[in-house]
């Protein structure tokens, strides 16, 4: 530290008190399903649903108090503060700063508490381990009822057992089941043309179209069982999944949101793309091998170009706006496991002088001439929170000096 500037671990132990304080509950993205308002309305219409889902996610302002929407702990959410608690129980060991944040609990025991939780509020009825969001989301093709369980929700969850090994020796068994859930409920199924394999999102999910950074998650979650267990089936899975993702980059590097691109209403976004490249980063990281490095250079090029030479982060390969929380976050991970930690502290800087409003509280979106000054729980807190604790853990194994940032 110099002086009394913050520091980035400073910001996170202040990241991890405010989630700690609120028992890691909040509002999250796409939630207005769960307004008391809505819910005692005589009627039960799609479209009734949409209007208030999508009032409350687009507003300018939260008006998740005003349509009295319940503030609940999201599933994927928890699975990243208990990993989050773990890496900065590690993290203290090097600086001691101060008591544990709330009534002397312990980081460990903390990371104990939240990892339990994800098994007692398991979706249940399925082949194996999985979870899902516990609100319900109102789709054109549908309703996602609450604990439907997706691939997205159930790879954090996966990691974040793995991560808890040493806390309890039940942990990596429970979390071997997924690969049940992920082979049996969400359909994996091998392409026809031996182009690799794909599997649904979640089990309620249209298989007209397939969502790529979903299926990247999904052999993320396989290649981490087999790094655990060994299990070469496993490996052979995911590799499938991932083959077949490799094969759908664009000529620029990207993917879209959906194949075919014609089902997607995302382009090729930030995060998503994120996603993607973590899984094929983790891949190589846990087997060694260089089937996708090709694939890996081309899409850090493009996803680079996703961003500000100050860090900035664009939407999407065609819009700078609006500038999202989750977008920093997961750049801040993508380039840390990249190695570029130079870059990925650049991306934090730029948060903490345009999304940070100081107290560990993070904001949701720049738009162009505002800002969302919206906290979410999952979306805004846990993302960086997590994002922060996995850079300081990767600087500190790189043998650099803490960070200095300043707060603008």
């Amino acid at each position: 530290m110099e002086g009394n500037q913050p520091t980035i671990m400073r910001i996170l132990r202040e990241t991890v008190a405010y989630a700690r304080h609120r028992d890691y509950t909040g509002w999250d993205y796409g939630d207005g399903m769960s307004s008391k308002i809505r819910q005692a309305l005589p009627i039960d219409n799609k479209w009734v649903n949409i209007a208030f889902q999508e009032t409350i996610k687009r507003s300018p302002v939260n008006v998740r108090p005003l349509f009295l929407v319940e503030q609940r702990r999201n599933y994927k959410g928890t699975a990243l503060f208990a990993m989050t608690n773990l890496n900065f129980h590690r993290l203290k060991t090097d600086i001691d700063y101060g008591t544990d944040i709330v009534g002397g609990t312990d980081y460990l025991d903390e990371a104990h508490q939240l990892l339990q939780w994800l098994i007692d509020n398991q979706s249940t009825g399925y082949s194996g381990f999985c979870g899902g969001h516990k609100h319900q989301i109102q789709h054109l093709d549908g309703r996602g009822v609450p604990n439907d369980p997706d691939v997205v929700s159930t790879s954090y969850a996966v990691k974040a057992l793995l991560s808890g090994t040493d806390l309890d020796s039940r942990y990596p068994e429970i979390a071997r089941t997924a690969a049940d859930f992920v082979v049996e409920d969400l359909n994996y199924r091998e392409v026809d043309n031996g182009d690799g394999a794909i599997i649904n999102y979640h089990k309620n999910h249209s298989e007209e179209y397939y969502t790529i950074n979903a299926g990247a998650l999904g052999a993320r979650l396989l290649i981490e069982l087999y790094d655990y267990f060994g299990d070469e089936k496993l490996r052979e899975r995911s590799t499938k999944i991932l083959d077949h993702i490799a094969r759908k980059q664009t000529d620029v590097g990207g993917w879209t949101y959906r194949d075919p691109p014609s089902a997607s209403h995302l382009s090729m976004d930030s995060h998503h793309n994120g996603f993607i490249i973590e899984a094929l980063q983790q891949y190589r990281s846990l087997t060694g091998s260089s089937r996708y490095d090709d694939t890996i250079d081309r899409a850090l090029s493009f996803y680079r170009g996703l961003f500000d030479p100050d860090g900035a982060p664009h939407f999407d390969e065609s819009n700078a706006y609006p500038r999202d929380i989750h977008a920093v976050a997961q750049g801040i991970l993508v380039f840390t496991y990249a190695g570029d930690l130079e870059f990925a502290e650049r991306i934090l800087q730029w948060t903490l002088d345009n999304l940070y409003a100081g107290d560990g509280q993070f904001y949701y979106r720049k738009q162009r001439f505002y800002t969302k000054r919206i906290t979410l729980m999952r979306w805004c807190q846990a993302w960086m929170a997590y994002a922060m604790s996995e850079y300081l853990t990767a600087q500190r194994l790189s043998g650099s000096p803490d960070q200095t940032v300043e707060i603008g």
